[in-house]
């Protein structure tokens, strides 16, 4: 079983911190932009979490507010 990536935990958590706010400021969007592409690559993981993630803000789930 492969092991997920350190950054994919990381970006696991600032997204859980989003979807328990209901709400992301510009200053977290930018965070989990930064931590999903730190490592230079976007693993398998970190695509599925940047995806869910989108469709929440697209369907209204989490609102992107200002700071």
């Amino acid at each position: 079983m492969k092991k997920v990536s350190e950054s994919a935990g990381d970006l696991k958590k600032l997204i859980k911190h989003a979807i328990e706010d209901l709400e992301v400021t510009p200053t977290e969007y930018q965070q989990i932009m930064d931590c999903a592409g730190a490592d230079g690559h976007i693993d398998k993981e970190e695509a599925a979490l940047l995806a869910q993630f989108q469709t929440m803000i697209a369907n209204g789930t989490i609102k992107r507010v200002k700071e």
